[in-house]
């Protein structure tokens, strides 16, 4: 039996105490089901309305704002119920379960988005940009999924899609024409409108590594030796207190990681163990986790407490890692004024007195932006690793195009197998094709009630 068809329902807010909980329910049946327990009823659809839902048994269970929508104007282009109730662990799961009663059933992870998507509201793109917003952990991130939640990838993709088939379009006549050696028009103009379709989706893929790295954050590891005040910074630069600090070396032994901003750049924080040799088994332990992620960083944040400290730190640091690294010299409000002149290739902050952690951030940021580009957020991105693969099979396919049609090695119409699997590969990036199994696997990733 289709799922599909079926009346869905699910608390659309997270769970725990709260003022306010939306309970959503969407569906052939869903202002059937809604109009026996709910009164009173709006008189006309988007119109909300004070009004108290009960169970079958008329049995009161909570009052709120009702408002319904009638297909296909709502999210998932279907009918649709949205109860905004009190919140709270019982009132909304109440509600959810006299619903169900009724004849509608929990709704699945990411259900609700996935009916907008194969009731045309929305594409996989925009799809995606809804979860991204709701994991959205800085505001690039949060700027980027609106952009593409508002069609802007989206649009980029699908210009790039009409301009394959006007290639197509392009190449029909020399199929129409096959003994012409001047037919309608020329090879070369078919090649070079060929060859743009390639450049543009080049520099379309050129925002893959910027956008998946605002999406998933860069990983900024805070090393060095024991006591040097990497934990001290890892406050610092959070603004909060998230890592224990004393004097003790070797307090840290775990990796202890958050989000935070460098620039607008978002960036996953690292405070790792002391880079020290030590015989304490648990020690130990922390300073291999702290080896593991230097060996995944993106960069690195090579602190010490003096020249010797510091020269030492980013001598382990690069047996570990090939990322870049920046020497930060801490400590800064203990330095004497001859300390400072010598210190000319670090950067010197000070978690005490907030000196130098303005610096920090911007050379953090300075470095992200040489390695992946400057920031634009305004522009579509590729975020993903399914968008990259997909503009890269792609422009493979035109690339194979051209070759085939300039050297002639196969007749017009196999070459153009080419233009027309391109077009399938972008068509399904937008899931304007069938794509079941990565419907699947998108939305499981999903919270309940999105």
């Amino acid at each position: 039996m289709d799922s599909s068809a079926d009346t869905i329902a699910a608390v659309a807010t997270a769970p725990g105490r709260a003022a306010l909980a939306i309970v959503r329910m969407s569906g052939s049946r869903s202002l059937a089901i809604a109009s026996r327990l709910v009164a009173p009823w709006p008189d006309a659809p988007r119109r909300t309305r004070l009004a108290r839902v009960s169970d079958e048994g008329g049995v009161a269970i909570d009052e709120g704002l009702l408002t319904y929508y009638e297909a296909p104007a709502s999210f998932t282009g279907e009918d649709l119920v949205e109860f905004t109730c009190h919140g709270g662990p019982l009132a909304p799961g109440l509600i959810v379960a006299t619903l169900v009663a009724a004849g509608a059933r929990p709704a699945e992870p990411g259900e609700f988005t996935r009916r907008a998507v194969l009731n045309g509201k929305l594409d996989l793109i925009q799809a995606e940009a809804v979860g991204d917003l709701a994991d959205a952990m800085s505001r690039a991130s949060l700027r980027v999924a609106l952009a593409q939640l508002d069609g802007g990838l989206s649009r980029r993709i699908n210009a790039l899609r009409d301009r394959i088939i006007e290639v197509e379009a392009l190449a029909a006549y020399d199929i129409d024409f096959p003994e012409e050696d001047d037919g309608p028009v020329a090879p070369e103009r078919i090649l070079s409108a060929a060859r743009d379709v390639i450049a543009q989706i080049n520099a379309l893929a050129t925002t893959a590594p910027a956008g998946e790295l605002i999406r998933e954050g860069a990983c900024v590891v805070i090393a060095g030796a024991p006591n040097v005040g990497k934990s001290s910074l890892f406050n610092a630069m959070l603004g909060r207190q998230r890592a224990i600090v004393t004097e003790i070396p070797g307090t840290t032994r775990d990796a202890l990681e958050a989000v935070t901003e460098a620039g607008g750049w978002p960036i996953r924080l690292v405070d790792t163990a002391g880079l020290r040799e030590s015989t304490d088994p648990v020690e130990k332990l922390g300073i291999e986790v702290s080896r593991s992620y230097l060996g995944r960083a993106d960069m690195v944040l090579a602190c010490g407490d003096s020249a010797e400290s510091l020269a030492h730190v980013a001598a382990a640091v690069a047996m570990l890692c090939n990322a870049p690294v920046v020497r930060v010299r801490t400590k800064a409000d203990l330095l004497t004024p001859a300390d400072r002149s010598n210190v000319t290739d670090a950067v010197s902050v000070s978690a005490e007195s907030g000196e130098g952690l303005a610096d920090v951030a911007g050379a953090v940021a300075c470095t992200l932006s040489s390695m992946r580009g400057m920031l634009q957020l305004d522009a579509p991105m590729v975020t993903r690793e399914r968008h990259r693969y997909a503009l890269r099979a792609a422009r493979g396919e035109i690339a194979e195009f051209v070759e085939v049609w300039e050297a002639r090695r196969a007749p017009s119409v196999v070459a153009a197998v080419h233009l027309r699997e391109a077009t399938r590969i972008l068509e399904e990036l937008v899931g304007s094709v069938d794509v079941e199994d990565v419907l699947s696997k998108l939305f499981s990733t999903f919270c309940v009630g999105k």
